[in-house]
């Protein structure tokens, strides 16, 4: 669908044969189909700010033409500030096995990739943009190599994007705080404004010492007014570890509960279903959240609805979109969702249509119950149209978007 996009750049617009869900349609069975209608949504000032009957015949409005309206993506997990997206093909090399070999390897390229590192952000953002996403949590390498430059051009790239794309910023220290002496590095960065986490890694096998790390990270977060967010691969009894002193930490420092995160977390993986729900309840408990990009590997799948029973907050990134440490992340939060479906087996309308939740960060347009809740006025006007009849069939069929809008501005795509 073609938008004249110059026509539109005006803060206030409506547009006409919006496709939005109404309800569910019920058998004795359940929920067999969702219904929909068209509709008209006036967008003001970055704000949805009417959704009233279609009207076909509304002059000056941008016509839909029955694409289904969804709330825009939202990427919980990704580095837009080191991919390899806009550069030659590469694929992973069978030398580098260990986090601590990629480290090394770090060490060597990131001198090389900082020099163009904006313009690969950018096309990264741009690949995320034609998938339907408008904000990402990032991550950004703090290490003794770049110092805080990987933040310096990862906020030039943000700022050529601002009005189009919004991101919340992690100071990662991807070589280890100690590993490579970063702690100094950290505490600089947490001190800016715009950075709203402070990361880990892998406190027990890059760091040599759970409590110290997470002693540190903790620490910070508090005397910053910042969130957590640990990058944890280490599984077993070490990786459970890390995760149950985190909750500690959390539960005793009651600011951290709801903006304190774990990314991977593989260690959850291999648990027995009796311990995965214990240590479901402790997150729940701690409001600790668990962030992952959904990995399936060596038949070894996340715990994911154990964490949902159990009112664990999940959030959903593509974290690596063809870098040097997978080729397999496409940017496409549709994929995720289709991904998570098929894993575990949530197939039905009702399932696929709730499996949204993971690409929207939360947002549906019915509530369980059927009833609209999305879009409302007062609604921040981040929108996909996609070329879907509903919710489940976008999550399936992992629908094209056609148009997109942050906060009121329509995004350019391209095809």
């Amino acid at each position: 669908m073609q938008v004249n996009y110059a026509e539109h750049k005006k803060r206030h617009y409506t547009l006409k044969n919006v496709r939005l869900e109404t309800g569910f349609i019920k058998d004795e069975s359940g929920v067999i189909a969702t219904q929909t209608d068209l509709f008209c949504v006036e967008i003001n000032n970055g704000q949805v700010s009417k959704v009233f009957a279609n009207d076909v015949q509304l002059a000056d409005a941008i016509d839909a033409k029955g694409l289904l309206m969804l709330p825009a993506f939202k990427d919980m997990h990704i580095h837009l500030d080191k991919t390899l997206y806009g550069l030659p093909w590469q694929a992973l090399s069978p030398k580098r096995r260990t986090v601590a070999d990629m480290i090394a390897y770090e060490q060597e390229i990131i001198p090389h990739l900082l020099k163009t590192s904006v313009e690969r952000a950018e096309q990264l953002i741009n690949l995320l943009q034609n998938y339907g996403t408008t904000f990402a949590r990032t991550h950004f390498n703090v290490d003794t190599t770049s110092g805080l430059r990987s933040l310096e051009n990862l906020e030039k790239a943000l700022n050529n994007k601002k009005g189009t794309f919004s991101a919340e910023l992690v100071a990662f220290p991807q070589h280890g705080l100690y590993y490579t002496d970063s702690a100094a590095l950290m505490k600089e960065a947490a001190q800016l404004p715009n950075v709203s986490f402070v990361g880990g890694l892998d406190p027990f096998s890059i760091d040599g010492n759970i409590e110290k790390a997470i002693d540190f990270t903790v620490q910070l977060a508090i005397d910053n007014d910042k969130g957590i967010d640990i990058h944890l691969h280490d599984a077993g009894e070490e990786g459970i570890r890390t995760i149950e002193y985190l909750i500690e930490h959390t539960l005793k420092n009651p600011p951290l509960q709801g903006k304190t995160y774990v990314s991977h977390a593989f260690a959850l993986a291999h648990l027995s279903q009796k311990a995965a729900e214990g240590i479901s309840e402790k997150l729940s408990e701690a409001k600790v959240g668990i962030v992952s990009s959904i990995p399936f590997r060596n038949k070894i799948t996340m715990p994911i609805p154990t964490l949902v029973k159990h009112g664990v907050e999940v959030l959903v990134g593509n974290d690596n979109v063809q870098d040097y440490w997978s080729t397999f992340g496409t940017g496409n939060m549709l994929q995720k969702a289709n991904l998570i479906a098929e894993l575990y087996g949530w197939e039905t309308e009702f399932d696929l249509s709730r499996t949204l939740r993971f690409a929207t960060k939360g947002t549906l347009p019915l509530d369980n119950n059927g009833a609209m809740q999305w879009p409302m006025t007062g609604d921040d006007a981040d929108i996909a149209l996609v070329d879907a009849s509903c919710s489940a069939e976008a999550v399936s069929r992992m629908s094209l978007v056609n148009i997109l809008i942050s906060k009121g501005n329509i995004v350019p795509l391209q095809k």
